[in-house]
């Protein structure tokens, strides 16, 4: 698949010397260890909060996979991602793309009004338990382009164990290698303008005693443990880590708790032998880290008339020159008021100033008239730009607060459903028995299969009340299956 969103110079896009602009990114990682939801997560996503974000990424590590519960979320929506849904559904957040693998699950969530300009979504996972068979650990990962600026997200659970810090590296350099998209700006992880890599990562605090490591955290001297964290004394000799940036562990460890308390560990460990009193020491396991893409250096002016730079970092250094990315990290903390798991979540807020690559969607389209279950409806649509089209593209319609691209009442196939066509407008047919009786206020969506996202949305209309149903006093089961769906106080 060729990409549609090659960078296009700011003439021709009409921005000249356009300001660049901020955007607010919340993430989330935690090992919930296969609990259920708590009943409020206010906190975790900061709903009270003045400044809301832009976006949500959230990944969460033992999401509970058994064999029931597995069978039953391979067809609907697990319950985390249910109550996320479901809270940010309200606020005008959509879930653009998810992947679980077993218990690893990464969400990624847009303000609608952003949902046109994220484009060519793809998701992948690499399996690193039991020599690379099982996915109890691993990683999964969602790439996009986010106004044209491409972004990838990792998440990771890695290998457990203090002993264990070099197959740590190594499972992370084997799922960077190894995760590939049908992307032809960024076929790689490490081709992404900017990458996020969080999760459980398992890294632990070495050489301390459990004495001297809880003395530092009672007295909140974090620092003095910085220096024996795995992860930090890795980034001192691993190439691979050392382009990815942290902030300060300026909170507690997030590992290892009592679940339903706030004490550190407290458990007697099983052996072979017997009971064993030694504890678990704590840990920063749950980490969020970041890599802005390294700005490709011009050729030195002595050599510009040997070998110049190649044609990719030729790209590469005009897009960092015409369209800077720059991120700033705002808050990096755990919330220590969950205790469903042994984990605390670990949030990071950022802000992402970009300039944006364009500004207009791929299509715009629109309802036709009046729309009702009494007659058949129009679509009009019009391509702003050129994309990929294919006759697996559909519009779907959706009541207004819908939560996922797959929260549609009904949807039409563009190919099959035109019914006419010129250079600027395209029509499409809805017919009547898919739309729904009581009515309420919608909106339309264009779906690109090639891009695999919402690529145009039409403004909030109204679908008025079937007249018919109303006159006949007809319920809505008995008139249309879809309304079962959608009747009632939904609409």
């Amino acid at each position: 698949m060729e990409d549609s969103e090659e960078p296009l110079d700011s003439q021709q896009l009409g921005l000249g010397e356009k300001e660049e602009e901020s955007f607010r990114l919340h993430m989330v990682t935690w090992n919930v260890a296969t609990a259920d939801p708590p009943d409020d997560v206010t906190t975790l996503l900061h709903l009270n909060s003045p400044k809301n974000p832009d976006l949500y990424v959230i990944g969460l590590q033992e999401v509970y996979s058994g064999p029931l519960r597995f069978v039953s979320d391979a067809v609907f929506d697990d319950p985390w991602s249910y109550l996320l849904m479901s809270l940010l559904a309200p606020q005008k957040y959509i879930k653009v793309s998810s992947i679980r693998m077993q218990g690893l699950l990464l969400l990624f969530f847009s303000k609608l009004e952003h949902v046109p300009f994220i484009r060519d979504v793809q998701a992948t996972y690499t399996r690193t338990g039991l020599f690379g068979y099982w996915g109890n650990k691993g990683g999964v990962s969602i790439r996009l382009s986010f106004y044209g600026h491409t972004l990838c997200f990792l998440n990771c659970h890695l290998a457990a164990h203090m002993k264990y810090a070099s197959e740590r590296v190594d499972e992370f350099e084997y799922i960077m290698d190894t995760q590939s998209f049908d992307c032809k700006r960024a076929p790689t992880i490490v081709d992404h303008r900017l990458v996020f890599w969080f999760g459980d990562l398992n890294f632990r605090i070495q050489d301390h005693g459990m004495h001297f490591v809880r003395i530092c955290i009672d007295k909140q001297n974090y620092s003095l443990l910085w220096s024996k964290d795995q992860l930090i004394m890795m980034k001192q000799k691993e190439q691979v880590l050392q382009e990815f940036e942290e902030g300060p562990l300026d909170f507690q460890p997030t590992y290892k708790f009592d679940r339903n308390s706030e004490s550190y560990d407290t458990r007697l460990y099983n052996t072979w032998f017997g009971f064993n009193a030694k504890k678990r020491k704590p840990a920063w396991t749950d980490r969020i880290l970041w890599r802005l893409r390294p700005k490709a250096l011009p050729p030195d002016e002595e050599n510009e008339n040997k070998v110049g730079l190649d044609a990719k970092k030729l790209k590469q250094l005009e897009e960092d020159m015409e369209y800077p990315l720059k991120i700033r990290q705002d808050v990096y903390t755990s919330i220590m008021e969950y205790s469903i798991s042994d984990h605390k979540p670990v949030i990071g807020i950022f802000t992402l100033e970009l300039r944006k690559m364009y500004e207009t969607p791929l299509v715009r389209l629109r309802a036709e008239g009046d729309w009702s279950a009494d007659i058949d409806a129009m679509v009009v649509y019009s391509p702003l730009q050129p994309f990929p089209s294919s006759t697996w593209d559909w519009i779907g319609l959706y009541k207004v607060g819908f939560s996922s691209v797959s929260d549609y009442i009904t949807y039409t196939w563009v190919k099959d459903d035109e019914v006419a066509f010129n250079e600027e407008v395209i029509q499409v047919y809805v017919s009547k028995e898919e739309i729904p009786v009581q009515g309420g206020d919608c909106v339309l969506c264009y779906y690109c299969n090639a891009l695999k996202c919402i690529i145009g949305i039409s403004e909030p209309f109204q679908v008025q009340a079937s007249k018919v149903a109303i006159e006949e006093g007809m319920l809505p089961e008995r008139i249309n299956g879809l309304d079962k769906a959608v009747s009632g106080d939904d609409f």
